[in-house]
């Protein structure tokens, strides 16, 4: 059978609510996608190439099949003639790609310009940017695709001011982003919020950037499945990898199907990176959770109150933000973080958080009927910034991940940027994030969560209180 027509027909195992990267040995076999809008409302998922069933010689394996690792695959066909395998151990983009808030923003990482340039300076901040706005480019051309329907709704970005202290911190970014970077961002007043974008509360004003889309999540993924495998690569699903062993120049990929050997190997599993994985991998991410709810479509009398007039990203200054917008279909979206272990993922507190914020921002929503609800693991960095990086030498095996929350739009660069550095190719490559491992925490790993419990009730404090 044609492989563009084959699809795995095993019934899934159940999704697993309380998993939790740090301490799970794998995320499973087959397990079936987390209850999310996206999954809800992609349509049925298209042909993939069903699990690994014997042992496989292959030139490049990609680890994961999210957006990174499928925009791997892509470009890797597409810009260097190499046809990759790609291994998931359940669906397609079940982890990170199908359980975002469907927000591309020009960014990557949890730093800002002005942060870049307190850590590098200002002329590896430009080059940074350049290689942003680069990778956004990239992303509007690859939406474009004939197989990629992910409903993007393009019209930039609100940096939106919680209180009225957060606005000058805004200004001043704004200013940068034009005097330096030459990126014209702006101020909107909160009358201008009000009129022009949505009625939102808690808004005192915000920073609006010209580069913005939302996009529908699964779709996106979905797309990308169908692009990568159009130009020739496979994509095995069930095929977990339980152990990577590196001998006589090949890495040996352990799956319940059989042993993939590869000559090149890409690590693209984000926030689910167990730490049995391999080595050079462990422990190199903080995996923090997210919850997202979508309401239940607005009615016209909801909608006209609120004033929603725009479907781009939102996205508030607190510390631990809110991410939110209008679907197309009429329902709005919010998100942000949540317990900090899988075992607590389930707690209605941090739904009723996460509630409490949306209707902060729209009280007359106060009560709406949610129709989902969901969280996932968000791949944070130790020092809040990404790497694509190649982290020995010795072996050709290459990882892109750490993007903070940022990465439904650079992911797609990370994965160009990844299969550049397979083939060899080395223009553009001399950013910090393309030449240094993702660092880690070392003798402090152990306690990394109690370090998470007390941040989180300091940043509780700085965004509320003081």
């Amino acid at each position: 059978m044609d492989q563009l027509l084959t699809r795995t027909t095993a019934p899934r195992q159940p999704f697993d609510p309380a998993y939790d990267p740090i301490h799970a040995p794998n995320p499973g076999t087959g397990k079936d996608y987390a209850p999310t809008y996206w999954i809800g409302t992609a349509g049925t998922p298209p042909a993939d190439d069903g699990p690994v069933t014997r042992d496989l010689d292959v030139d490049v394996a990609i680890i994961g099949s999210g957006y990174t690792g499928l925009s791997c695959a892509i470009h890797l066909a597409s810009e260097h003639g190499i046809k990759a395998t790609v291994l998931e151990a359940n669906g397609v983009a079940w982890g990170c790609s199908t359980r975002n808030g469907g927000q591309a923003q020009i960014s990557s990482g949890r730093l800002k310009r002005s942060q870049w340039i307190e850590r590098w300076g200002v002329d590896v901040a430009k080059k940074l940017h350049g290689e942003i706005a680069d990778a956004f480019e990239l992303f509007r051309e690859l939406i474009r695709s004939p197989e990629i329907d992910c409903e993007p709704q393009d019209g930039g970005h609100l940096y939106i001011a919680h209180r009225d202290k957060m606005l000058p911190a805004l200004e001043k970014e704004t200013r940068l982003l034009n005097e330096v970077f030459g990126y014209q961002a702006r101020m909107v007043s909160r009358d201008e919020i009000h009129g022009d974008f949505v009625r939102d509360a808690e808004a005192k004003g915000a920073m609006y950037e010209p580069d913005g889309i939302g996009i529908h999540a699964a779709k996106l993924a979905f797309g990308y499945l169908k692009l990568a495998r159009k130009l020739g690569a496979r994509v095995h699903v069930s095929s977990p990898v339980f152990g990577c062993e590196f001998k006589n120049g090949v890495h040996h990929l352990r799956t319940p199907g059989g042993t993939v050997r590869a000559r090149a190997v890409c690590i693209a599993t984000a926030g689910y990176t167990s730490p049995g994985l391999h080595a050079l991998t462990r422990h190199r991410l903080m995996p923090i959770l997210s919850n997202s709810v979508v309401t239940r479509p607005l009615t016209q009398e909801e909608r006209e109150a609120l004033n929603f007039r725009t479907r781009i990203p939102l996205t508030d200054t607190r510390t631990l933000r809110h991410y939110y917008r209008l679907l197309p279909d009429g329902r709005v979206q919010i998100g942000s973080r949540s317990a900090i272990t899988g075992g607590d993922a389930a707690n209605p507190k941090h739904l009723n958080l996460l509630l409490e914020g949306l209707y902060r921002k729209f009280p007359i929503l106060r009560g709406i009927e949610i129709d989902y609800s969901w969280w996932g693991w968000v791949d944070v960095s130790h020092d809040m910034m990404p790497r694509i990086f190649r982290p020995d030498p010795a072996q050709p095996l290459f990882y892109a991940m750490g993007y903070g929350g940022n990465g439904v739009m650079y992911s797609a660069q990370a994965g160009r940027r990844m299969a550049q550095m397979v083939a060899g190719k080395g223009g553009g490559l001399d950013l910090p994030i393309f030449t240094s491992p993702l660092p880690s925490h070392g003798l402090l790993t152990p306690f990394r969560r109690l370090g998470q419990w007390g941040m989180y009730r300091w940043y509780y404090l700085k965004d509320e209180i003081f």
